[in-house]
């Protein structure tokens, strides 16, 4: 996390305040009350720069190709043959076509050129940052050296971007994944996880719910207050026995946060922002319901306010709009 120095309104203080920048999300933060401000920013600064604009007015576009990447063996540069002796016809223009052949059978970086773009791609429908995305790139790589014959190399590109999101602290939900790759299941990636595990020394770990809170609420629009409610009401409901889901039970919690607080969202909405269906929401919410007063912290809301303010779970979701 870099500090830009930067000044911006904070809709949660009500006035201009310093803010930072997380690049492992891409989110600009608010350093008085840590309320996300903007997601998946955009760097609008040059993508290269020439001193010889600075002699005179006139841009210099001149390039020199593209970056070198250290993940390919030959560092992605390779030779092109081009005749200006007959125009591409002849003689030159067979060395041409064998040299290309050739270069296509033997190219070691093919493969994985190819994973590294359907990697990019899924990246970009989930706007992953591209640190994460080349720390997918690398585990893929990885994997590749190893012996992963007859696994369905999709699969194992959603494993990798998987992964690196939970390494970089940046989870991404296997439902989230799966709406990335085409024909592809949540049991394929959970099984193309394990394998990577075995083949590569990397940490997959146990998806922690309390990493999702300030991206669900952050998408939710709730203020800081709410989604510190959240973060240690969620803390608590691990003292009690409830037999759901750590995603249902976190959609739960936020669904009490918001009969609480002043702003109001429709059960619909959290269960979009979630990717938990309603119904699974209001059977959670039942579970919960009778626990409420010792999950919601004092400081939020007192215990009589709690069930005054709380719908009876038969009425849950009824009057939603």
């Amino acid at each position: 996390m870099e500090s830009r120095n930067d000044i911006s309104y904070c809709m949660d203080c009500k006035r201009n305040t310093e803010v930072v920048l997380d690049h492992s999300s891409g989110d600009t933060i608010c350093t008085v009350c840590a309320l996300v401000l903007e997601h998946h920013f955009i760097d609008e600064g040059s993508e290269w720069r020439s001193f010889a604009d600075d002699k005179e007015n006139n841009k210099d576009p001149n390039r020199v190709g593209a970056a070198c990447n250290p993940l390919f063996s030959s560092g992605n540069y390779s030779t092109i043959i081009i005749s200006k002796h007959d125009g591409g016809n002849g003689s030159a223009a067979d060395i041409m076509a064998t040299t290309r052949r050739m270069q296509a059978l033997t190219n070691p970086d093919k493969d994985i050129a190819e994973g590294f773009e359907v990697i990019a791609t899924m990246a970009d429908r989930l706007s992953i940052v591209k640190t994460i995305k080349d720390r997918a790139c690398e585990i893929y790589k990885d994997v590749l050296g190893k012996s992963c014959k007859g696994k369905k190399l999709s699969a194992i590109m959603g494993a990798c971007l998987f992964i690196a999101c939970r390494e970089t602290k940046s989870p991404r939900t296997l439902k989230e994944i799966c709406s990335a790759i085409d024909g592809v299941s949540k049991k394929e990636i959970v099984r193309a996880v394990e394998t990577i595990r075995k083949l590569v020394d990397v940490e997959s770990g146990i998806l922690n719910t309390s990493e999702l809170v300030r991206r669900f609420c952050s998408n939710l629009s709730m203020n800081s207050t709410a989604m510190k409610a959240v973060q240690e009401a969620l803390e608590k409901s691990q003292e009690i026995d409830i037999r759901r889901t750590p995603k249902s039970i976190l959609a739960a919690i936020i669904y009490i946060i918001n009969q609480l607080s002043d702003k109001k969202i429709p059960l619909r909405d959290i269960a979009m922002v979630t990717e938990v269906a309603e119904g699974t929401i209001k059977k959670s919410y039942k579970d919960m319901y009778p626990h409420a007063s010792r999950l919601i912290p004092h400081w939020y809301a007192k215990e009589k306010e709690v069930f005054n303010k709380l719908c009876h779970p038969s009425n849950c979701g009824a009057k939603q709009p």
